[in-house]
């Protein structure tokens, strides 16, 4: 038996696809509060710029822009649950190094890192920081590696999981080093940070942001940074690359993502409020003094294709790190 179509149920489907796709979109958008999912613990160096993005979101589109924290695995649920959210704008991602870092570490994901979200543009730039605890007896770069050497797998080094920036980064860094360290993760910064200062783990590769209080205090002690460049917040610590191990250079970022298939006009809305945000010099000082540079692509599309760039560079570079996920 024929069954006939709905036209006016099917007319009115195509209508709304159209107006969700076009140019109304944006229109009048936001109207009701926005979530920006930060896949790492509160405190931690993805949650700063978000805090601040967020705040200034807010006051710019007129509705309530929230954090909303989803840490573990990497950053991985976190990234799921707003690949699995509607395309409408109202659940964003802060996106990073760690989502393709992921990737290569995880070999069955249920989103795909590149195709399964709408670049909206990156935020900011910032090398992670070697730390130990004072009661370690390495007062600089050459001392830790020594004493790694001397005790293999007896120092442990903290990160914010398996998969994370800092696991790559510290993973990398053993390899290069030619020593062995214990990695212990944690489900995000904040509880990594928390046994970072109780000296139950000594070692640590976090983000600059959210380290520079304990540092001054003399609760950490900052032994290199892994970017190319000294941070302006701590000139007197040398790169990874001054402090003997040629050739190093890790560099963290940070930027918004939503799901596939977002309206086009929507992405564009966000992306040039987001830049109007970032050239103010109050979030540049902001975000500075978190030990973050601002950073951006000038459109979404170029966002685009810096992440295909960063998912290829950061495969290699977990091929090249001997990193697993323990």
């Amino acid at each position: 038996m024929l069954v006939k179509p709905d036209l006016p149920g099917v007319l009115c489907t195509l209508l709304a696809t159209l107006a969700l796709n076009g140019p109304a979109a944006a229109q009048n958008y936001p109207n009701r509060p926005v979530r920006l999912v930060v896949p790492f613990s509160a405190g931690g160096a993805a949650d700063v710029p978000g805090r601040i993005l967020t705040q200034k979101l807010t006051e710019a589109l007129g509705q309530q822009v929230v954090v909303d924290n989803r840490p573990g695995a990497g950053s991985t649920i976190g990234a799921d649950n707003v690949a699995k959210s509607q395309p409408d704008g109202y659940s964003l991602l802060t996106i990073s190094n760690t989502h393709y870092v992921s990737a290569a570490l995880y070999k069955k994901l249920p989103y795909d890192s590149v195709t399964d979200f709408s670049p909206i543009t990156q935020i900011t730039s910032a090398p992670n920081i070697i730390i130990v605890h004072p009661s370690l007896p390495a007062k600089n770069l050459k001392e830790l590696i020594a004493l790694a050497k001397a005790k293999p797998n007896k120092i442990d080094y903290a990160s914010s999981g398996n998969g994370s920036t800092q696991h790559l980064t510290g993973a990398l860094f053993c390899k290069m080093a030619g020593i062995e360290m214990t990695h212990i993760p944690y489900r995000g910064s904040g509880p990594a940070t928390a046994d970072l200062l109780s000296g139950q783990v000594t070692v640590g590769f976090p983000g600059i942001a959210g380290m520079l209080p304990q540092i001054k205090a003399g609760k950490l002690r900052a032994l290199a940074v892994t970017g190319g460049k000294r941070s302006p917040e701590l000139p007197d610590v040398p790169t990874v690359a001054e402090a003997g191990l040629k050739g190093y250079d890790v560099t963290a970022w940070f930027g918004v993502a939503g799901p596939k298939g977002m309206p086009r006009d929507l992405v564009t809305k966000l992306h040039s409020e987001t830049l109007r945000i970032l050239k103010t010099p109050e979030v540049q000082k902001l975000l500075l003094s978190a030990g973050q540079e601002v950073a951006w692509q000038e459109t979404p599309e170029q966002f685009g294709e810096m992440l295909k760039t960063e998912a290829a560079k950061w495969a290699r570079m977990v091929k090249e790190s001997g990193a697993t996920v323990n």
